[in-house]
């Protein structure tokens, strides 16, 4: 069933973290959006601001706070006429709590999504595996939707982290997507998997660049395509109300 183009709903992406995640999240949207034709498709503002401070800098205390650059993005998509902000960013979502009240627009929440997604499985998960940057591991943004939802959460070790995850993310960032950095995820990705891991999230919107899903013998989560999936029955929503 397709979402025609009266639909009240305009998405607002706050994008640039990094850029290619953002491209690949548009893609995403598109891709599941049902429809014959271009006037199926949502109507879509994106705001890619790369200057943002990096998010894992930030909440390890290395770097500026993103939170005014955040801000000013959610500003532009009001602006721009936007009725609702996605944020495919993971890190990002740390500082959703300072940028909520003052962007004058509802935000999707991509973790909460997720957790809602694993929740509704069958059979059901009781244990999660979670691939994410150093700062979305610290801030606790995972363990904190999970734990509500009796999901188990395992996380890599501190050298799985920092010479597997966190090594293979910058190359993705970098614009590097070669085997060295599929080993590098898919390695890591194994190691949970080990611990008893029943499903692996992609909790970094770089990694699904740089790991496939036939690489792990487990269903690997896509915390962007969830998003996107979320958007859209949305969209939907607000077509049947009108």
């Amino acid at each position: 069933m397709s979402i025609p183009a009266r639909t009240a709903e305009v998405i607002g992406i706050l994008g640039g973290m990094g850029p290619a995640a953002t491209a690949d999240f548009y893609a995403k949207l598109v891709s599941i959006t049902p429809g014959a034709s271009d006037q199926d498709h949502l109507r879509t503002v994106i705001w890619s601001d790369p200057t943002i401070p990096d998010r894992t800098e930030a909440l390890l205390g290395k770097g500026p706070d993103p939170t005014p650059w955040l801000l000013d993005g959610g500003r532009v998509l009001r602006e721009a006429g936007a009725t609702v902000i996605a944020i495919p960013c993971n890190t990002a979502h740390a500082f959703v709590p300072r940028i909520a009240d003052h962007v004058g627009l509802p935000i999707v929440h991509m973790i909460g999504e997720v957790a809602r997604y694993l929740t509704s499985l069958s059979p059901r998960i009781h244990t999660v595996g979670l691939l994410a940057t150093a700062g979305t591991v610290r801030a606790g943004l995972y363990q904190e939707w999970l734990d509500r939802s009796g999901i188990r959460l395992v996380l890599p070790d501190t050298a799985s982290q920092d010479h597997e995850v966190m090594t293979a993310i910058r190359k993705v960032k970098a614009g590097t997507r070669d085997d060295t950095t599929t080993a590098l995820l898919t390695r890591a990705a194994r190691r949970l998997t080990a611990r008893g891991a029943q499903a692996v999230i992609a909790g970094c919107t770089e990694i699904p660049l740089g790991l496939s899903a036939d690489a792990v013998d487990v269903p690997l989560v896509d915390p962007a395509l969830i998003l996107a999936g979320a958007l859209v029955s949305r969209a939907r929503a607000d077509r049947t109300a009108g």
